[in-house]
């Protein structure tokens, strides 16, 4: 009581019950369960007396009691088990259950409120509000408000269960909740742009607690149909058509029904999976099925589906004509659903209850044109059922309009049957009825009911079910539930079928059904089944054909091959003697073939793909016969690795998020027998040296691509040697260099470190390393190689003459300020965001020169750049295979919208104050709201050189000069959605496409760069506004003005981003975020600070000496050993 009252005395409106874990389920793990009543009565009965209290001292100002109900310790959306995704540790059931007894007790004991609050799975918070309601109308408790809180568990503004912050709204706003909003799980200044997010989204108070009161924010249009899966789907009146997909239906789907009846639920997942790609907003899942437990195989596929986020993202249909199984879906799904359908068919009576149960469950309907006579046909009555409803729906249970979908009944046309034939006429009349006198109501509808009649005929069907849409659409039907990837476009239609199904559409021949069948019979030998085309190569025996499939990277038959030797047991008695026969004997071909430059990365690459899908058909056979021989024996399994030429362990070290070259490296050494363990990015040292002992590795491989990077490399390395390991190391990544391993990291550690140029360097490294032959005298080169390296460095150090700080500074670059047209003016001040991008439009700024690096492939003089490399007797051709693919990708990527882009381009006034760069609040520029730190060359330059000593803030008026000048930024990205689309590819062993879309993604981002630069200096900024470059003068860097990214040459410090990320506010408008070493992620990303004076350039500051460092570390007020360590690269010294 006493802390109750301490806090309404300091100002509180409000104290909560200390019930958070007030449920049956959460107490049993205390066994007290039989002690759940008296726990929440007494609470609330404990905060209603101290609240008493002070409302007495203070009437002016009434307190009020929350009675807190949180999550449990269970979730209801997620499975407990990897192994089985279906998996639930409660029931929706078993979690209303608990919740009544809760939200009974909090009543009895005096709450005013009832907060469902921490909500990480949103279908535990639907149970919790589900047994609110039961309360309210079931068991006579007066209605109380309602607060709503969910918690996100990162920068991703998702819950746990994976929900957006718009889904999550979705979700739980059947309730009427009073407040919505979020526990400060982030805490408060970054729960901003998520609680900025919820109040946008909602027309109820908003709450952050406990550091804010609720606020009013406005009311949304009432009008869109707004359903959820993990993220939001919004159906306004006038927007573009709802494919809903409809092959996840036993009834209509063979393919479907057996593998849900075989129990291969997990199959099945892959046509759900390809309904969300082919285009459905919604998918709809029917289980009606006379072989099938509809209820449990609902439940079981929607907890399946719960587990694979690239379908779960989008809404559920659930689809019964047994209420019983609409009830068991509904108690699955976190999201905000669909019920299809109800109807009036079994009376009034009957369809209250059931719109009362979905409405508890804050779904939205769809409602069948039937009552109790039966399925209505003509227009008319079609119309008079859906008024019915409509008003019982909305004037009786307060149902919104939106929420109403009315399916008025396709039915099949050209039966044969005359009656049929105006079946369509009368469908989009009562369309146009309905949209013109049931406001904001929706209308959908099974397309595929209209064709019936003609099963098999699938070229006809299309044509049909698109002409009956384009029509229906224009009417104002909203959705329908159709195969997303079986329809055609309307004008593709051949103009003779156009007319006859336009004629069966609007009944208007009464001879259409046999010009239809005509129509299927004469053009039926275009859409028979063709054969395989047979290759000559298909003839040969069955090794002979793995190796053609792995020397040219083709997939299509490898597993029916592997399959085909693992049964020649004469010759192959193990699984594991394939692999060691076919498979290695075809990989070690394409070894000799790389190796000898007779083959190229990317058909490398594309070799290893083939690899992994044989190699992944026999694991689970290698696995069977490894437990066979346990349960015989007891006998422990051959060594798994021992067909291995050795383990690798593969990893991107902590706090940087780059991988190509990685994993570039990773399928080399795969195609040369090696197993590698890619631990990813971002990876701690003591994950990889744990790794490295599990695995029993014989080679670590380091990654990294800043120069941070370097500084963890040394770490990884000191840890190595303490804790007494004695693997040899390799390094490699963009930042790193042989000198850099010799003089830092190799002194650390007493084993080998080695640094390897590039992934054809890879294979000789780690043979030489393992050849027990030969590894002693290689790592003795090594070492007496690094040794050298290390005493030129330290020789370098002593000959090379530095200028003093206070020199140099006196030898800065002199630019006349008052000369006119030296300083611009941008547009605006602040942030600029770019929304829409389209991809497209950056395909004239690629540069192509770094992709080619990036795939190794090098033209000789005169064939070095793109497109000349095309010419180069030696790559050419694979260049020109390799360009190819790539546009083939990348249209798929802006036809798919694989990627998206952001961008966010800023500008603010700006001076120099000496080496720095002060950033003012506005004109005035008397506020300094943030400071860009430079460092000057040192490193003494030639006699007869008369190049100034450069610095960044040397490009920016002085603030002595009285000259108001400006400073611009940028920061872009279309690595958005990379993660998600190399997931795929890896699941089917694809690392050509990772690799492929990992480089695109550069290239696209860097083209974005050039693109937002172009725009800043030809219209925000306009100090070029006439600019007419072509795009190779542009990526020759001829126009006016620079772009230097901290962390580079020019400010090679990369703890300036943090600043930039300040003042741009790039995480909040962009989403693009920074790791603890200031890598950018998604790893496709740049950022830069732009200068428009007419003198800028790029230049390096290079080697500097410490009085510079300590003149610095002073300035920015950090300590010497942190900024030495960022700038470790850059030391003229020995910090040791």
């Amino acid at each position: 009581m006493s802390i109750h009252r301490q806090y309404l005395m300091a100002g509180s409106d409000m104290i909560e019950t200390n019930t958070f874990s007030g449920t049956t389920i959460a107490q049993a793990d205390y066994h007290m369960e039989d002690d759940v009543y008296d726990i929440n009565k007494v609470s609330a009965e404990i905060a209603r007396k101290v609240c008493d209290e002070v409302t007495a001292l203070q009437p002016h100002k009434p307190r009020f009691v929350i009675g807190s109900i949180g999550p449990t310790n269970r979730t209801a959306s997620i499975s407990p088990s990897v192994e089985n995704p279906s998996l639930r540790n409660v029931t929706f059931d078993e979690l209303v259950e608990a919740y009544v007894q809760q939200v009974q007790a909090l009543l009895d004991g005096g709450s005013d409120i009832l907060m469902v609050e921490t909500i990480f799975d949103t279908l535990n918070a639907k149970a919790a509000l589900y047994a609110i309601d039961v309360c309210f109308e079931d068991h006579g408790y007066d209605r109380v408000p309602i607060f709503v809180s969910g918690t996100i568990v990162d920068q991703s503004g998702r819950t746990l269960s994976g929900q957006t912050g718009e889904a999550f709204i979705v979700s739980v706003k059947h309730s009427d909740p009073f407040a919505i909003g979020l526990n400060c799980a982030l805490g408060a200044g970054q729960m901003l742009p998520f609680m900025q997010n919820i109040a946008k989204n909602t027309d109820t108070f908003t709450i952050c607690y406990p550091k804010r009161r609720p606020e009013c924010h406005r009311t949304l249009d009432p009008n869109p149909l707004v359903v959820s899966g993990l993220e939001v789907y919004k159906k306004g009146d006038n927007d573009v058509f709802c494919n809903v997909g409809e092959r996840c239906n036993v009834s209509g789907s063979r393919i479907f029904a057996k593998k849900i009846i075989n129990g291969a639920f997990e199959e099945a997942l892959a046509i759900a999976r390809a309904q969300v790609e082919n285009g459905a907003q919604i998918i709809d899942i029917n289980m009606d099925e006379g072989l099938l437990d509809g209820k449990v195989a609902m439940a079981k596929f929607l907890n399946y589906i719960a587990s694979e986020p690239d379908i779960a993202r989008v809404p559920i249909m659930i689809d019964s004509s047994n209420f019983e199984v609409v009830l068991a879906g509904l108690k699955c799904a976190q999201g905000k659903c669909i019920v299809n359908s109800i109807s009036l068919k079994e009376g009034e009576e009957d369809f209250i209850k059931k719109a009362k149960i979905v409405k508890r469950f804050g779904a939205a309907v769809v409602v069948m044109a039937f009552d109790e006579v039966g399925q209505a046909v003509e227009c008319d009555r079609k119309f008079d059922i859906c008024k019915r409803s409509y008003d019982i729906l909305v004037q009786k249970l307060g149902f919104k309009p939106s929420d109403i979908i009315f399916d008025p009944n396709i039915l099949t046309i050209a039966t044969g049957m005359e009656e049929h034939n105006s079946y369509a006429v009368e469908f989009i009349n009562v369309v146009y009825r309905i949209k013109k006198e049931l406001p904001h109501a929706k209308i959908s509808g099974g397309v595929s009911n209209l064709s019936f009649s003609f099963r098999g005929k699938e070229a006809l069907r299309m044509a049909m079910h698109s002409v009956f849409l384009y029509h229906t659409i224009k009417g104002g039907m909203d959705m329908g539930i159709v195969n997303a990837g079986f329809l055609t476009i309307y004008d593709d239609i051949p103009k003779d079928l156009l007319e006859i199904c336009e004629d069966a559409i609007w009944n208007r021949d009464p001879n259409c059904t046999e010009k239809l069948l005509a129509y299927a019979e004469s053009h039926g030998g275009a859409t028979a089944k063709s054969a395989e085309e047979e290759e000559a190569w298909r003839l040969l025996d069955v090794e002979k054909r793995l190796a053609h499939a792995l020397v040219k990277g083709i997939t299509k038959y490898v597993v029916a091959d592997t399959e085909e030797a693992r049964l020649n047991k004469e010759k192959y008695p193990r699984p594991l003697n394939v692999i060691e026969g076919p498979l290695m004997s075809g990989m070690s071909t394409v070894g000799e073939l790389f190796g000898s430059g007779k083959m190229f990365l990317p058909q490398v690459i594309k070799s290893a793909r083939v690899m992994k899908s044989a190699v992944a058909h026999l694991i689970p056979y290698m696995e069977e016969e490894r437990l066979a021989n346990l349960a015989a024996s007891g006998i422990a399994d051959d060594d798994a690795d021992s067909a291995y030429n050795g383990v690798v362990i593969m990893a991107t070290v902590k706090g940087d998020v780059h991988d190509i070259g990685k994993n570039i490296v990773g399928v080399v050494l795969g195609c040369n027998n090696y197993k590698v363990i890619d631990l990813g990015v971002m990876v701690p040292a003591d994950k990889i040296i744990q790794a490295a002992i599990d695995n029993k590795a014989h080679v670590i491989g380091l990654s990294g691509l800043i120069t941070p990077s370097l500084d963890e490399m040394v770490f990884v390395a000191k840890e190595l040697e303490r804790r007494g390991l004695k693997i040899p190391v390799m390094v490699g990544g963009a930042t790193t260099s042989k000198m850099h391993t010799a003089v830092k990291i190799a002194p650390r550690y007493t084993s080998p470190a080695v640094h390897v140029l590039d992934a054809s360097r890879s294979v000789v490294v780690v043979s030489n390393l393992l050849d027990p032959n030969n590894n002693v005298d290689f790592a003795l080169d090594i070492a007496d190689e690094y040794e050298d390296l290390r005493a030129e460095h330290y020789e370098g150090l002593k000959d090379r003459k530095y200028y003093s700080l206070e020199k140099s500074r006196s030898l800065a670059a002199k630019i006349d300020w008052t000369a006119p047209g030296k300083t611009y003016k941008p547009k605006f001040l602040g942030s600029l965001v770019y929304t829409n991008i389209d991809l497209a439009s950056l395909i004239n700024h690629i540069d192509w020169n770094p992709f080619f690096q990036t795939w190794q492939l090098r033209g000789k003089y005169p064939n070095r750049g793109y497109p000349k490399i095309f010419n180069d007797e030696t790559v050419g051709a694979e260049a020109k295979k390799l360009f190819d693919d790539a546009n083939v990708m990348l249209q798929d990527i802006i036809k798919q919208k694989t990627l998206t882009a952001r961008a966010v381009v800023w500008f603010a006034p700006a001076n120099a104050v000496g080496d720095d760069i002060e950033i003012y609040k506005d004109e005035a520029r008397t506020e300094v709201v943030g400071k860009f730190y430079g460092l000057r060359q040192q490193a003494e330059k030639d006699s007869d050189n008369p190049e100034p000593y450069y610095c960044l803030s040397d490009f920016v008026a002085p603030k002595t000069s009285s000259v108001p000048d400006y400073i611009g930024g940028l920061a872009v990205s279309v690595g958005f959605g990379v993660d998600e689309k190399c997931e795929e590819y890896q699941k089917t062993h694809d690392d050509f496409s990772v690799i492929m879309l990992k480089a695109l993604a550069d290239r696209l981002t860097e083209a974005l760069a050039e693109k937002v630069h172009e725009d800043m200096r030809k219209d925000h900024w306009g100090y070029s506004a006439n600019e007419t470059l072509s795009t190779e003068e542009m990526l020759q860097v001829k126009y006016q003005g620079i772009r230097p990214a901290p962390g580079y040459p020019s400010q090679p410090d990369h703890t300036e981003k943090e600043t930039m990320w300040k003042l741009m506010d790039v995480a909040n408008l962009t989403g693009i975020t920074l790791t603890e070493s200031l890598a950018m992620t998604p790893a496709a990303a740049v950022s830069a600070v732009c200068f428009s004076h007419p003198e800028a350039q790029y230049f390096a500051v290079g080697k500097i000496e410490k009085d510079q460092v300590v003149d610095y570390a002073a300035r920015k007020n950090m300590p010497l050993d942190v900024v030495e360590k960022w700038l470790a690269p850059n030391l003229a010294y020995d910090t040791d």
